[in-house]
């Protein structure tokens, strides 16, 4: 994989000319900013920015503009900075306009045709065909591709256990999606008979070549069993069903080494910076 021109095409099809990921999302440009806005539980934030890296004025009003705009509009949003992104000292610049820096993640990419993962046959979901073997989920385990409300309920339970945060919004955000767009989301949790242990969910980005990996977590009684590797496999035979080429993770450094050895390569780090506005 050319890493040069691998950014550029994910620059191109992902940030640059991002499409709305759910109900009520709306992504503009203005300026060398492109945003994404919405009501909860929308995700609202720059996804992109073109600073030339020369002119840290420009850049320091650019930033200022977008707080002004999300606090006027009373929501907290993220800047999601890549490692790549000019000024080389943006990071410091938002953090000096108020943003707050979160952990760090490596964005890896996987051309789905060079995956040292199977192909086959689905599982009882009724999804998947090509060539290959599949890999299989663990002894006891059977995966199934969530569609409504109930199986919503089930991944916000892992969610909440694997992660140990609130899956609300997440719940909200899935179950817009399924309800109303549900040809850009694949949702699939991991039972133990009739117990959740694990869940992800897959991102489609229409007319693009990416499809995004988020959210897989495995309740930490079920963990090192090979179930995330399930997981992926999963989704990305559907991903490549439908037309797509390539799959993107943001990684944690928990889930890179099982990434790396699937055959994802890391493209560069990428950072959430968070703005919360001080609401009177």
């Amino acid at each position: 994989m050319n890493h040069e021109a691998m950014v550029a095409e994910f620059d191109e099809q992902v940030r640059r000319n991002a499409r709305p990921d759910g109900p009520g999302a709306h992504v503009e440009r203005v300026g060398d900013v492109v945003r994404q806005t919405g009501p909860d539980p929308v995700w609202n934030g720059v996804l992109w920015s073109g600073f030339d890296g020369t002119d840290g004025e420009a850049t320091d009003a650019a930033i200022a503009e977008q707080v002004r705009y999300f606090t006027a509009l009373g929501r907290e949003f993220e800047w999601k900075l890549y490692a790549y992104d000019r000024p080389g000292d943006l990071a410091e610049r938002l953090e000096a306009a108020g943003f707050t820096p979160e952990q760090p993640e490596t964005l890896m990419i996987a051309r789905i045709s060079d995956l040292s993962i199977g192909t086959g046959t689905s599982t009882d979901a009724g999804t998947g065909a090509g060539t290959g073997a599949e890999t299989r989920p663990p002894e006891g385990i059977t995966l199934r591709q969530v569609t409504d409300a109930a199986g919503v309920d089930l991944m916000a339970d892992v969610h909440d256990q694997a992660f140990g945060t609130d899956g609300t919004r997440i719940r909200q955000q899935l179950l817009a999606q399924l309800t109303e767009r549900p040809d850009t989301v694949v949702a699939v949790i991991a039972m133990a008979g009739d117990v959740p242990v694990s869940s992800a969910r897959m991102e489609l980005l229409p007319g693009s070549d990416f499809a995004g990996l988020w959210g897989g977590g495995t309740v930490s009684e079920w963990r090192g069993r090979g179930i995330y590797r399930a997981l992926i496999d999963y989704r990305a035979r559907i991903a490549a069903e439908r037309g797509y080429r390539y799959l993107q993770v943001d990684a944690s450094s928990q889930s890179r080494p099982i990434l790396e050895r699937l055959g994802f390569a890391p493209l560069t780090t990428t950072t959430p910076y968070l703005y919360r506005p001080r609401l009177s």
